[in-house]
C-alpha cells in the first residue's frame, strides 16, 4: 500500500493510541469526511499495520456521534473477520476500540490494482492497427488478473457480505510468494494477489440486489478508471460466476441494475 501525504502529526490531533511513545511515527496516509488512515506499527516495530480513525463529528450530537461510530466500527471489523475465517484475502484486524473510533489491521504490502492495470496499459499505440495487435498479443496477464478479481468477489458475495464500494481503488496487488513472469517482464506489473480493502461502506446482505449494484459499481468504477480496457471485464463476470454458486441470480440482477442506471443517465 503506498503512502501518499505527509507525516501525520501537527495536522490535527491524532488519536490516544498513536500519542504513546513508539519508534515508528505515525503516517497519515489519506483523509476524508468520515475518517483518516494511518501507517504505524503494531506491537513490535518490524510489524507495519493501518489505524483507520474516525474522529468525533462536531456537526453531530455526542452521544449520537458516538453511537454512529461504535457502530460502524464493530460492523467492519466483524464483515473483516468472517472474510478471513472463510478465505477471502483481507486484511487481518489485529486490534479494536469502537468507544475511541478506532480499529487496527493488517498492512498489506503492494500497489493499488488501480495503478498496476494503468501501468500495465501504459501508453495508448497510435494507430488502431497497432491496437488490435497488443490486445490479441499482450493483454493475458491482464486477463488473469481480471479473472482473479472475479473470482475474489465471488468469494466476498460467498459469505454472505458486500462491499459497498467496490473499485480498482479499493483492491491490492500483494505479490506472489513465488515469482512467476519472469524479472523485468510487462508481466509482472500485474502479478499478485487481489487483496480486498476499505470497507467502511461493506454490510451483511445475501440479497441478489445488493451483489448486483456491488457488481455495477465495481464495472462503471472499471469503465471510468480503465478505459482502453473497458471490454475485459467481461472476464471478472465470468470468473465471479464461476467461482460463487449464486452467481447467476446476482448477474441476472445486474442486468436490472444496468437498466436502471442507463435511464437514470439519461434522465438525469
Amino acid at each position: 500500500m503506498a503512502v501518499s501525504s505527509p507525516e501525520g502529526q501537527g495536522q490535527f490531533p491524532l488519536p490516544k493510541i498513536l500519542t504513546y511513545p513508539s519508534s515508528t511515527p505515525p503516517t497519515l496516509i489519506t483523509q476524508g469526511a468520515e475518517g483518516r488512515v494511518y501507517k504505524t506499527t503494531h506491537l513490535d516495530p518490524s510489524r507495519p499495520c493501518i489505524l483507520k480513525y474516525r474522529p468525533p463529528k462536531p456537526y453531530r450530537h455526542a452521544i449520537l456521534d458516538a453511537r454512529l461510530t461504535k457502530e460502524r466500527i464493530t460492523a467492519e471489523a466483524h464483515v473483516l473477520a468472517r472474510c478471513a475465517r472463510e478465505g477471502v484475502p483481507v486484511p487481518a484486524v489485529y486490534a479494536t476500540d469502537p468507544r475511541a473510533g478506532w480499529m487496527m489491521i493488517e498492512y498489506i504490502d503492494g500497489v493499488p490494482v488501480r495503478q498496476a492495470i494503468n501501468e500495465f496499459l501504459g501508453k495508448r499505440p497510435e494507430t488502431d492497427q497497432e491496437k488490435v495487435a497488443a490486445e490479441e498479443t499482450d493483454n493475458v496477464p491482464l486477463i488473469e488478473l481480471l479473472r482473479r478479481i472475479g473470482a475474489t468477489v465471488g468469494g466476498l458475495h460467498g459469505t454472505g457480505n458486500v462491499h459497498g464500494d467496490l473499485t480498482t481503488s479499493n483492491m491490492m496487488l500483494r505479490p506472489f510468494s513465488t515469482t512467476i513472469a519472469a524479472e523485468g517482464s510487462k508481466a509482472r506489473m500485474v502479478e499478485g494477489d487481489v487483496v480486498l480493502i476499505d470497507f467502511g461502506l461493506a454490510t451483511q446482505s445475501s440479497s441478489e440486489e445488493d451483489r448486483a449494484v456491488d457488481l455495477y459499481v465495481l464495472e462503471r468504477a472499471f469503465a471510468s478508471t480503465h478505459p482502453r480496457a473497458e471490454k475485459l471485464f467481461q472476464h471478472v463476470l465470468d470468473a465471479y460466476e464461476k467461482s460463487f454458486k449464486k452467481a447467476g441470480a446476482a448477474l441476472a440482477k445486474l442486468e436490472d441494475v444496468r437498466r436502471r442506471g442507463r435511464k437514470k443517465s439519461m434522465l438525469g
